[in-house]
């Protein structure tokens, strides 16, 4: 989709803070993050809503895979997932780190980029 800030981020045409990437998906933290290490992970390819992405179930282990990380990266226990859709029309899942106990400074980027990065398997 031409106007699309995911497209543009994916196209390497906006900067951004990636975490992960494979063939399908790309994991970046949110610009306006709940709390550190809020991430959010987005299909390569431009679908509406998450229940449109015909590989659901990889895209769920990836935000999995993403979530365990983040755990490990911030010392908590839970990390909220949010399937909303509402803000941007491109597929993507919140995964924030627990609002109440994670600590560090919610936009360092760079250091909860790399935090994150250190424990994905």
């Amino acid at each position: 989709m031409e106007n699309c800030i995911f497209c543009k981020i994916i196209k390497k045409e906006v900067p951004a803070n990636v975490i992960f990437e494979d063939e399908n998906f790309l994991a970046l933290l949110d610009i306006r993050p709940i709390s550190p290490g809020h991430t959010l992970v987005i299909p390569k390819k431009h679908y509406r809503w998450v229940w449109d992405v015909p590989n659901v179930g990889e895209y769920f282990e990836v935000a999995k895979k993403i979530a365990l990380a983040q755990k490990k990266a911030f010392n908590v226990e839970q990390i909220q997932a949010k399937v909303v859709g509402e803000e941007v029309p491109h597929a993507h899942i919140w995964l924030i780190p627990d609002p109440k106990n994670t600590k560090g400074e919610k936009t360092d980027f760079v250091t909860n980029a790399e935090l994150i990065k250190k424990y994905i398997d």
